[in-house]
């Protein structure tokens, strides 16, 4: 497992990174704001139109420092890559069962049946921790849609229809994310999923979240020696890292989910953290970004027990666990891929 150190994220839309020595600098006009010795930094995400000198990039490849760059709303643009690496035979393996219907079929519904099995588990317990102030009803119904979807899942023969189960099953989950929220209702009120551009702040707050996580399981795709890019329940299409969305679907409600409706109702965000724009979309200002990952940072040391592996690991290290159980799947020293399922 490699060692995880530090993610420098930076959030100012002026800011530009650059080199000095063994130091990531960051500047503003020309003046040092702050400077971070390479050995510290696991990965440097930027949310700066300005970029990267090529100078520090030729040090974050040199010393295996992911780079990463979003837009300041926190839509991820891509990763900068350094010379490929990695098991060349593991990513043939990988390559043969993305050709293979039927391989890449069973390794789409481990993956699916994880996502809607976590999502149910968070239904399930959020019904019980707040059933006094919830629609009994409601969250009975989706408890028992997303149980079927589960089992639909399981006897489904090919992709499309796979996408269908899934599609129906997220369908009836967002149906009690605006029970979720317990404070501020009229600023969090939750009218569906809208993505490109997010329309609400909710919808703004998960986007960034689903970004971040994108970021994480992409790297830990590639350190591992796999191809980020060749999935197997995401079709490929040119800049879309699809094994990472793959591994994404396993963690949404558990990492990114959760985290929000926490930010929200602990009352770490407000109206103010957002930015409205005249088009209708709606996007963290730097103050509300500052918070959101200051706040992700800090949960991502919680530890748990992993339930597959039976040992304590941090949820930072999630993405990379899952990666290794998934290498190991496809060289077949297991005998089939066991996705994270709380």
């Amino acid at each position: 497992m490699r060692k995880l150190l530090n993610t420098l994220y930076i959030t100012q839309e002026n800011y530009y990174v650059t080199r000095e020595r063994d130091n990531i600098v960051i500047k503003e006009d020309g003046k040092v704001i702050k400077r971070f010795p390479y050995r510290i930094l696991e990965g440097i995400i930027c949310f700066s139109y300005l970029g990267v000198s090529p100078s520090a990039i030729q040090l974050c490849t040199e010393q295996n420092i992911s780079l990463s760059f979003h837009t300041p709303q926190g839509k991820f643009c891509g990763r900068f890559i350094g010379t490929t690496n990695g098991n060349v035979l593991l990513r043939r393996e990988q390559y043969r069962i993305a050709d293979r219907e039927d391989q890449s079929l069973e390794y789409a519904k481990r993956s699916i049946t994880a996502k809607i099995s976590n999502s149910r588990k968070y239904i399930l317990r959020f019904h019980r921790d707040h059933k006094d102030v919830i629609n009994h009803e409601k969250f009975i119904t989706v408890e028992n849609e997303l149980s079927r979807s589960i089992q639909l899942v399981n006897s489904v023969t090919e992709k499309d229809s796979l996408r269908g189960v899934e599609g129906n099953a997220a369908t009836s989950y967002f149906q009690v994310f605006d029970d979720f929220i317990l404070s501020d209702k009229e600023t969090f009120k939750f009218k569906g999923r809208s993505k490109r551009p997010p329309l609400t702040t909710v919808n703004a707050l998960l986007s960034f979240g689903y970004s971040m996580l994108t970021y994480e399981c992409q790297s830990a795709l590639e350190s591992i020696g796999l191809d980020s890019y060749v999935g197997y329940f995401h079709t490929d299409r040119p800049g879309r890292a699809s094994l990472a969305l793959d591994l994404v679907e396993e963690f949404r409600s558990y990492l990114v989910d959760q985290f929000v409706f926490s930010l929200i109702n602990r009352k770490q965000i407000s109206d103010k953290h957002f930015e409205f724009k005249e088009n209708g979309s709606v996007m963290l200002n730097e103050k509300g970004r500052s918070i959101f990952l200051e706040a992700w940072q800090k949960r991502k040391y919680t530890e748990i027990v992993h339930p597959f592996i039976n040992e304590k690991v941090k949820l930072m290290l999630l993405p990379y666990v899952q990666a290794q159980l998934l290498a190991k799947a496809i060289r077949g020293d297991l005998p089939s891929y066991p996705p994270f399922m709380t």
